[in-house]
């Protein structure tokens, strides 16, 4: 499956253009894939999003893309990677993808973000893709569903600008809307 080649960023698309880039993301249909249990990938995804195999890291971002797209989330908490034909374990140190970058379109309950994972792929805040806040000892740590229980963490200064943002729009709790829903900046709001 060729895998096209990410925006440079969102500020130069439209919210429009960017939920058709979303929406015409075809994927492999890996959820209706259940090949045997094979063995373990020897593939890694680091905290930061970085890929790795056998202790290196990826270098190509097509070929990371590409595995993106066959990752799967198994009812037991595990990932792995699949096809038709086998189904291999991979290790998620996190969240198997990382938001490096938000565009935001819209005030208050019209507004919109737009998300551009580290691996190109695009996906708009909202019901179906909601953002949740997780505390801990080192502060929240912000999350977007991707798709069929993968998530990517927010980058550190993503999660900057959603503060921001909660913050001159004055909502008690602190929050931001995308796509209609309401989502509190605290964990467990």
């Amino acid at each position: 499956m060729p895998a096209s080649e990410p925006p440079p960023d969102l500020a130069g698309l439209s919210l429009a253009e960017i939920v058709a880039l979303a929406e015409a993301r075809k994927l492999p249909p890996v959820d209706a894939w259940n090949p045997s249990h094979c063995g373990d990938s020897g593939m890694r995804i680091a905290r930061d999003g970085t890929w790795f195999h056998e202790g290196s890291p990826i270098g190509r971002p097509a070929m990371v893309r590409l595995f993106s797209t066959i990752l799967r989330r198994e009812a037991d908490g595990r990932f792995v990677l699949v096809t038709p034909v086998e189904k291999l374990d991979i290790e998620v140190e996190d969240a198997p993808f990382m938001a490096v970058e938000v565009k935001s379109e819209g005030e208050g309950l019209d507004r919109s973000l737009a998300f551009r994972l580290n691996t190109g792929d695009m996906v708009v805040a909202g019901p179906d893709h909601p953002l949740r806040f997780a505390g801990r000892a080192d502060g929240p740590h912000p999350y977007l569903l991707v798709r069929s229980g993968l998530e990517a963490l927010v980058a550190r200064p993503v999660y900057y600008e959603l503060a921001e943002i909660a913050l001159a729009e004055g909502a008690d709790p602190a929050g931001v809307w995308s796509g209609g829903a309401f989502f509190a900046l605290e964990p467990g709001a």
